[in-house]
């Protein structure tokens, strides 16, 4: 008998002892296979929905982008407690973990906080510097080419916009690499004096040539010398929101675009040429001091080396880039025609000079709202799958009010306001469908040896406009026919850019 009750004691503590090692191999709520601790909620990666709700491309053409495969968590950190944190002991490190993103190479983004949005904040400011004065070409052109330019024709005159436009995106094959290496303030610094400078000194330029330096190569150099960090930049601290970040700062190029002109149209028969720009020249110097004190690089700046200096033409060989690059060169080409020359169209067309002026201040009224909504959309749906549709609509929209406008003003202004959304997209979308391509710390190399090529198509798409109007005798449909034709081409490389980096499913978010 003693010995069935002690039998009986045996199994019980046997089956007792199994229980609790059960108990002891049961992972604690939140952890993952082959960890013993509770997760560390703020050194967790996210891993929301936003990473996981759409079907993600696994080639790995993705690199950046957060896919299926990138929304499993790391292996986490021992703890010396295997308790379960209750809501009460960390909510500021649910709000990180509900914040930060991981990318396919283990960087990580903090998607926001304030030395993020101050980032934004300079970034913006730069922008509306910088891209102001691009956006407000079709101004300058309109007005010189009735003023001190008068008696050199279209093409002569579109040359110094053309070369404003090049050098903006050309040095870039050295100042991306630079940024990579030293950071933006030196940048940014001297992209702020070369800018002050040509728009100072173009108040008392009257022979061609003045405005060639003046405007083409001072312009163009200073802008470039802004605009290249202040992209660069944001994708330090965002990669989840990067294109919402991005659309939200290259939105204030567009407010440029609108504040410049309309300022330009308001001044010029009050005080001058000369006071005007100059004018113009103290709204960017307090937009330019703020982007000098925010814009800022998250990562530590890498060691000059050759290989961090020198462009990499070597990425051409990954086609989903070779394309991409294609399809942004014609996208250039065609874009700054309508920027240069809608002023003229309109003036050609019987339309008043006041209006004239105006109408690129209403185009970029349309790309303000489409350098951010298209780039809030992309997040969700894909990089590339937003920016072909715009494309498309930049091509419709062209051919559908721009070259039967005529003199009408009320298409004229549908025209204005439709391809200023859709081409708005080209600023804001363009980066990150770069960014998407590479690792964040070789950003810089990516996008400027992007725009070292697209640069060409900035170079000569303006002086060929300005060509066909004269061949046309007057005439502007062989320029929007041009303009058609370059977003045709555009539209078709960037569909099969993302073709072969995500294939044909249309659900895939590229």
């Amino acid at each position: 008998m003693d010995d069935e009750k002690r039998s009986a004691t045996i199994a019980e503590k046997q089956s007792t002892d199994a229980r609790e090692n059960s108990q002891l191999r049961r992972p604690s709520l939140g952890s993952r296979k082959g960890t013993s601790a509770a997760p560390s909620i703020a050194a967790a990666p996210f891993t929301g929905p936003d990473c996981c709700d759409l079907e993600r491309p696994h080639s790995h053409h993705s690199h950046g982008v957060l896919n299926k495969d990138n929304c499993t968590s790391r292996p986490r950190s021992s703890s010396s407690s295997s308790s379960v944190p209750t809501l009460n002991q960390v909510p500021s490190n649910l709000a990180t973990a509900s914040r930060v993103s991981t990318d396919a190479y283990g960087n990580t983004y903090p998607e926001g906080g304030k030395e993020a949005w101050l980032c934004v904040l300079g970034s913006f400011c730069g922008l509306m510097a910088a891209l102001g004065m691009m956006n407000t070409l079709g101004t300058y052109q309109a007005y010189l080419s009735t003023h001190q330019l008068q008696s050199e024709n279209e093409s002569t005159v579109g040359w110094i916009f053309g070369i404003y436009a090049f050098l903006s995106f050309f040095f870039g094959v050295q100042i991306g690499p630079i940024f990579d290496a030293k950071g933006p303030r030196w940048l940014v610094l001297a992209g702020s004096v070369l800018m002050l400078a040509s728009q100072l000194v173009m108040g008392v330029c009257t022979e061609y040539w003045h405005f060639l330096v003046v405007i083409g190569v001072m312009g163009g150099t200073g802008t470039s010398l802004v605009f290249t960090p202040a992209i660069a930049a944001l994708g330090h601290f965002f990669l989840r929101k990067r294109g919402q970040a991005t659309g939200l700062a290259a939105a204030g190029g567009s407010m440029g675009g609108i504040v410049f002109p309309l300022t330009l149209q308001a001044l010029f028969p009050k005080i001058g040429w000369a006071w005007s720009t100059r004018v113009c020249a103290l709204i960017n110097l307090v937009l330019l001091i703020v982007a000098n004190l925010f814009i800022r690089s998250r990562l530590p700046p890498r060691k000059a080396t050759k290989e961090n200096i020198l462009p990499d033409f070597r990425i051409f060989r990954d086609p989903v880039f070779a394309l991409t690059t294609a399809g942004v060169f014609f996208v250039e080409w065609g874009l700054f025609v309508p920027l240069t020359y809608l002023s003229s169209y309109a003036l050609r067309n019987g339309v008043s000079s006041s209006f004239s002026y105006q109408i690129i201040a209403i185009l970029n009224v349309g790309s303000c709202f489409g350098r951010y909504f298209p780039g809030f959309v992309a997040d969700k749906v894909g990089r590339f799958n937003a920016l072909v549709v715009t494309i498309a609509l930049c091509l419709v929209s062209t051919l559908a009010f721009w070259l039967p406008a005529g003199g009408n003003i009320a298409l004229i202004i549908v025209y204005a306001l439709v391809f200023g959304f859709a081409s708005g997209s080209g600023i804001s979308l363009t980066p990150v469908c770069v960014g998407q391509l590479c690792r964040v710390e070789n950003y810089g190399r990516y996008y400027a040896t992007c725009y070292t090529l697209v640069s060409f198509g900035s170079l000569t798409g303006i002086p060929i406009a300005g060509q066909l109007v004269t061949a046309c005798n007057g005439e502007y449909w062989g320029l929007i026919v041009f303009t058609s034709c370059s977003y045709a081409a555009s539209c078709v490389l960037l569909s099969a850019a993302r073709i072969v980096g995500a294939g044909w499913k249309l659900k895939v978010a590229y």
